[in-house]
């Protein structure tokens, strides 16, 4: 009787797995083609450029102090060309962590802007599986194999829902963000 039992209750468990549904959408693929994705690109281009500017600024001043120190030191005295080299090196110094300094806060910057992206992408998703009543979903982008003829596309209705325009593809991005580059640069 103990047999028959556990057999049963083996065939139950293999039938109910067997009827979960699972789904799959391309996450990374969605958070970089939101719209709300564009503008977090937008606002942290133009901290970065701050920043660079900035940092430009201080490597031009650093600059302008070497060649004065090159071409005069051989006529100062010794406390003056001392502290000139100590003026160099506090710049220098200035320079390095402002750099560092502006790396952690453009980092930190992107957290903050990027973490409502993940979060309404995430709900979007979770949304659309409750509503085809899917036992998980997993991102494809990750996954190293999936039979698609088992698991259910979300990514088509994930895209329509975060009102991500019709053929916008990573490749679309990549050539609208290297466009804004090179006028940028003109």
């Amino acid at each position: 009787m103990k047999k028959i039992f556990i057999i049963a209750a083996m065939a139950l468990m293999t039938l109910s797995a067997s009827a979960q549904k699972i789904g799959r959408v391309n996450f990374s693929e969605l958070v970089q083609l939101m719209p709300e994705a564009d503008e977090a690109r937008a606002t942290l281009q133009a901290i970065s450029k701050e920043a660079d500017e900035t940092l430009q600024s201080m490597y031009e001043e650093y600059q302008t102090k070497m060649n004065q120190y090159q071409q005069k030191q051989a006529t100062w005295t010794p406390a003056i060309k001392e502290s000139k080299e100590k003026e160099l090196m506090e710049i220098q110094n200035r320079l390095q962590e402002s750099q560092q300094t502006f790396q952690q806060e453009i980092q930190q910057k992107q957290n903050e802007l990027m973490a409502p992206i993940y979060e309404k992408a995430q709900n979007t998703i979770k949304e659309l599986a409750k509503g085809q009543a899917l036992t998980a979903v997993f991102d494809a982008s990750s996954a190293l194999y999936f039979d698609e003829a088992t698991t259910v596309d979300l990514t088509p209705a994930a895209r329509k829902a975060l009102n991500i325009a019709e053929g916008r593809t990573l490749q679309s991005l990549q050539e609208e963000i290297q466009a804004q580059a090179a006028a940028q640069q003109q």
